[in-house]
Order: structure tokens, then C-alpha cells, then sequence
């Protein structure tokens, strides 16, 4: 599947440690797709979140928060400062999608 594929080479680009432990985290996925979306929107998270088990996280239990949302193309929208990742993502051909894996458990009440 070209998301493994894609998150497997983005974790060598960016993780110099090479190791997945069992912390929680939160996925964020934005879609992009070229043309207006014939399912749900929530079809996509599924096989996204399967498709990161062993690349981003041990087992997708892990994940405890999900945003998405989906961006159709005519509708206005947009970004205020997006990281360097996702506005190389806003740039590339659709359809794409923008996904995030996080451990920064902020929005917890800890």
C-alpha cells in the first residue's frame, strides 16, 4: 500500500532511533482527493491506520484520538501557517493525503 510505503520512508528520514514503544498518541488525517469524495469520509481511516501498524506505532490500540478531514476540491479553505510538511503536501498533485502521528497528549486533562 503506497501509505506504508510512504510513512516507512518518511520514518527514515526523520527518526534516528529506529524504535516503536507503546506510548499513546493521536493520528491526524487530512484528504485531498482530486475529485468530490464518492464514500465517507470515515472509509479512509481504517485502512490508513492499519496500513502505519509497525511503521508509526506498535499496534493502532495505541492511538487513543483520530481527527480527519476531508478538503474537496472547489470548496474554500485554508491553512495559517502550515507545518513544512503539510504545505508540501498542499502543493503536490491530488489526490493526497496528510497524515500525522503525535504524542503530544496536550488535549488530555491529565
Amino acid at each position: 500500500m503506497l501509505v506504508g510505503a510512504t510513512a516507512r520512508a518518511r520514518v527514515h528520514e526523520t527518526d534516528e532511533l529506529g524504535f516503536l514503544d507503546r506510548r499513546p498518541l493521536s493520528l491526524t488525517l487530512y484528504y485531498f482527493p482530486a475529485a468530490t469524495m464518492e464514500g465517507d469520509v470515515d472509509n479512509i481511516v481504517k485502512p490508513v491506520m492499519d496500513a502505519l501498524i509497525g511503521i508509526a506505532y506498535l499496534d493502532d490500540r495505541d492511538v487513543e484520538r483520530v481527527l480527519v478531514q476531508k478538503f474537496e476540491p472547489g470548496l474554500a479553505w485554508e491553512f495559517i501557517d502550515p507545518s513544512r510538511q503539510l504545505a508540501s503536501a498542499l502543493n503536490a498533485a491530488l489526490p493526497i493525503v496528510y497524515i500525522r502521528v503525535d504524542d503530544d497528549l496536550a488535549w488530555r486533562r491529565i
